[in-house]
Formats: structure tokens, sequence, C-alpha cells
């Protein structure tokens, strides 16, 4: 069969990586791809937007199955348009991808659910955000979490240690509109304390299998120090996601949630990505996304054992409810080296040596995220470059193979966390 995925980013690489195991698969194309994808996948030159084009190529070359990688296609119909050519699709509708097309909508699913999350408020003036965060400010010495409403690739979101930056946070993405329309609503919310972590499922309708749970670092860097970035580095699984956790996030959180958009008439398909803080309250949603998480794919999918492909074609098909989905007992971590700068201004082009040497001698697995080819080599083409992925039977074991991976590794202004997972060994 063929398959199409639509991307350019180190969860796509992962994507297809692990979609090339399979044995159903006879060729892949990626739209557009990176230089990592390139070596696996045929790259189409496209827009991950241009949705009528992608879909005519889906139906010229007579594609089996589709997988949207990134939330922004998905959020504007993709998925709708390919469905109604008759295409089969992996990835949820317009309707459905405003779980994380619009923290509004979400929120409001969670209160009118009855769904645990952090209580809010949404504002559409900036003055009217900020007089609420003068009037929050004295009675908490809590932080307080500024949102913007949409999409904003893992960036829209401050967690403001003072007033002045709260309400500068609410200046930046209101006036200064730094994540364009995102920015015409923001959500404010209490401080969720306690570890955050990442669980997805594959979902057909309310018919879900949980994956195995991951740990992102959204600080630039190292002791959660820095901006946020859309991730770091991560880590799978979770020791403080136990059976019991699992078990309340999938009653409380994952079921209602499904039964919700059910009752709306949106039938969910696709990954349901819930990010969670595990307070001492119990575990509270932080957001909903509607695709694979980045860099957590990176870690997931490698100890996923049944083939992914099955597994796409099933939730796309309905009869997810007859796969018996397995994992590997193993653990799995990812370092991921970004350009200087990240997350703010950075440089591209630069030359990327080490990646050949660092998969041959450690044994490590090194998925592109923003690379591109010029003149015969790999360049730098984005701010989360490429993502270094270990599996061992322990995070020691892992922590030691990354590392060793990543230092062969180089390019100029390269930098990375160097405590990803480190308190799991302390």
């Amino acid at each position: 069969m063929k398959v199409l995925i639509i991307g350019s980013g180190g969860r796509e690489h992962a994507l297809a990586w692990k979609i090339a195991q399979s044995d159903k698969v006879d060729k892949i194309y990626a739209w557009p791809g990176n230089a990592g994808i390139g070596q696996i996948a045929e790259r189409v030159s496209g827009s991950v937007m241009d949705i009528n084009a992608a879909a005519d190529f889906a139906q010229r070359e007579k594609i089996d199955l589709t997988v949207i990688g990134p939330e922004s296609p998905l959020i504007v119909g993709m998925a709708d348009e390919f469905a109604k050519r008759g295409l089969t699709v992996f990835g949820p509708n317009k309707d459905a991808a405003q779980m994380e097309g619009s923290k509004v909508f979400a929120k409001r699913l969670m209160i009118d659910n009855g769904i645990p999350t952090a209580m809010c408020e949404v504002f559409d003036d900036p003055a009217k955000a900020c007089a609420y965060i003068e009037s929050i400010a004295s009675k908490s010495d809590d932080p307080i979490v500024v949102k913007a409403d949409g999409e904003a690739a893992g960036k829209g979101v401050f967690v403001a240690k003072t007033k002045a930056d709260a309400i500068e946070a609410v200046n930046v993405i209101m006036n200064q509109r730094a994540f364009g329309t995102s920015g015409d609503r923001v959500v404010i919310e209490e401080f969720l304390d306690g570890p955050e972590a990442s669980f997805m499922c594959f979902v057909s309708g309310e018919t879900y299998v949980p994956m195995l749970a991951a740990q992102d670092h959204k600080r630039a860097y190292d002791n959660d120090e820095g901006p946020n970035t859309g991730g770091m580095g991560c880590y799978s699984p979770v020791p403080v996601v136990t059976d019991d956790v699992l078990m309340f996030v999938q009653d409380s959180i994952v079921k209602p949630t499904l039964a919700a958009l059910k009752n709306m008439g949106i039938s969910y398909t696709g990954v349901l990505y819930v990010g969670l803080a595990l307070t001492s309250n119990g575990p509270k949603v932080v957001e909903f996304n509607c695709r694979f998480g980045d860099p957590e794919t990176q870690v997931v999918l490698p100890l996923l054992e049944t083939d992914l492909v099955e597994i796409m074609l099933a939730t796309a098909q309905g009869t997810l409810d007859k796969l018996d989905v397995r994992w590997l007992n193993k653990k799995a971590m990812c370092v991921v080296i970004a350009s200087g700068g990240y997350p703010g201004n950075y440089e591209k082009g630069k030359v990327i040596t080490g990646v050949d040497k660092a998969e041959a001698d450690t044994g490590v697995i090194v998925f592109h995220a923003g690379t591109e080819n010029k003149n015969g080599n790999v360049v730098s083409s984005g701010g989360r470059v490429l993502g270094v992925t270990a599996v061992a039977g322990s995070f020691k074991d892992c922590i030691d193979k990354v590392y060793s991976g990543v230092d062969m590794i180089h390019f100029d202004g390269a930098h990375y966390r160097r405590d990803i997972g480190r308190r799991l060994i302390v």
C-alpha cells in the first residue's frame, strides 16, 4: 500500500520511521518532509496548508492512507477534504480539532462536563484581561497562567511568576499579536501544581487505546529555566503515572471527553493528546491537542510493538476495538538539539555533522525536525533541528546512550538540555 505523510518535523520523521517498518507498506510519500524523512520517503513539494493540492496528489497517486501530522491543517479541515473525496485519512476532522484549535472550546467542554481542569476566565479585551490580573494578583503568590486561545506551536502559554509578567504576556499575545489571530482571546488560568505528563490515545469515536505516557521538558534550559519551547526532550514511560493515575485519567477525562464530543455530534478519529498536571488534588487537564505530541512521538513510537499502520487503519475504519496493541517493556528518551537562540530568533543553514556516526556507534535514532539538503550537506532549517532518541532497559542506560550520541553531533550554535531524565536516577 501507499502512505502519504503530511508534515516536515521530528514527529513526522518518527511517523515515517515507524510506518516504514510495516510489511503492509510498499511506498511512502512525504508532503513536504525534511532531509531525514527524505531517506525513507519520496518528498513532494507543497505546503501543509494547501489542502486541495495535497488531496489532488493523494487521488492522483491512489494513496491508501494519509497521515496528517501537524495541528494546523487539521484545524482548518484537511481531514474533512480527504474524507469527502473518499480517501482514507488518519486525523480528526475540523470540528474535533477544535480541541486544540480553541482553548475556549476545550475549556467549556471540560467545565460543562465536570472534567478536572484549572479554573479560568476568558477575555477578548486586553484591558479587561489586565484588570482581572490586577484583581487576582494580590490574592495568591502562585504564578498566573496566560494562554493564547488558538494554536501557537506550543509557545502560546506563559506561566507568569509576577503580576507584571502576566500583564506583559497579555500584551505579547493580544497587542503585539505574536501568535496572530490566536491572540483574539486569552485564557487566564489558575496555576496547577505538580509534575506534568503527556497521555495520548488512539481514538475512533468512543473507542480508544491508550499509549504509554511521556514527560516533556518545555523550558529551554537546564533546571526548567528559560522560556517555553515546543519541547526540548522527553522520556517514556513516566514512573509517576501509576496504574491508579492511568485509570483515573481514562475514567474521569478520556471517556467523558469523548462522550461529550459525541453528544455534540462530533466523532473523534485520530490521536487525542491530553496534557496533564499531576496536582496534589489529582490529575487535571492542562490542554488537549488533536495530534501526536512532539517530541513525545519520538519516545512513544519506538516502544510500540504493534504495527502502527494496522492501528491507523483500524482507527480510521472503526475497527480499533478488535486490535490488541502491545508495547515493549523498555525505556525511551529523546534529547532535542536546537539552533542557537531558539525559541527566539535563530540562524538557519548551519551544516550538520556526526549524525551517521552517532547512529552507528551508539545505536541512537536521530529524528530530523528542522533540516534540509543544501549543496550536498544536511543543514539546519528550523528552531528544533534534531531529536536524538535512545531505547534501553533502564533510564540510566538511556541517559548514557542518548548523550553519547548527542555529543557526536555538531553544528554551529547548537544547544540542548543536559538534564533530560536525570531526576529519574538521582
